[in-house]
């Protein structure tokens, strides 16, 4: 009597288990293979829109900076700016990372990258310091970004993402 109420017990803990593993798969599978949801895309849209504006208003720059979301970066890499031989420059978010934390994607690495970008826009990068020079940190701080700091506390953006980690 007690080891068919086990096994019943130990057959239904199976087959839940079960259902929220294939539940799990499933959304990842969904979240990989889509687009991010149309609210993170307007959310991304009015970001880049805020600091098109902030670049204007306070260095007078009007060069067309696109931001594209990536699903091919590495995991470990949030964000990019980069410029070609041609000097265009694209900032490139990493999409995995929105599925953690939009909020830290959209507050603090778009800024990041932003005023990267803006520091190309400058003709002033360099690789002292991975980029975060003085002069960077300021352009990041007048874009209102979250964390300017030129030297990367890994503890404080693991708390600062996991902050936010259910905003999606």
């Amino acid at each position: 009597m007690f080891l068919d109420k086990l096994k019943v017990y130990f057959l239904i803990v199976c087959a839940i288990a079960s259902i929220i593993l294939i539940y799990l798969w499933y959304e990842n599978y969904t979240f990989e293979n889509s687009p991010l949801n149309t609210n993170l895309q307007n959310k991304i849209s009015q970001k880049h829109k805020e600091l098109k504006y902030l670049a204007y208003k306070k260095f007078n720059v009007t060069k067309n900076i696109p931001v594209v979301i990536s699903d091919k970066m590495p995991s470990k890499i949030y964000g990019m700016a980069t410029i070609n031989n041609s000097n265009k420059i694209v900032i490139y978010l990493n999409k995995k990372r929105f599925k953690e934390s939009s909020s830290y994607m959209l507050d603090d690495v778009l800024p990041h990258e932003y005023a990267h970008a803006l520091m190309f826009v400058f003709n002033d990068f360099s690789k002292k310091n991975a980029g975060h020079t003085k002069r960077w940190q300021n352009i990041c701080k007048e874009l209102n970004g979250i964390k300017c700091d030129r030297f990367v506390d890994n503890h404080e953006i693991v708390n600062r993402k996991t902050k936010f980690l259910y905003d999606w």
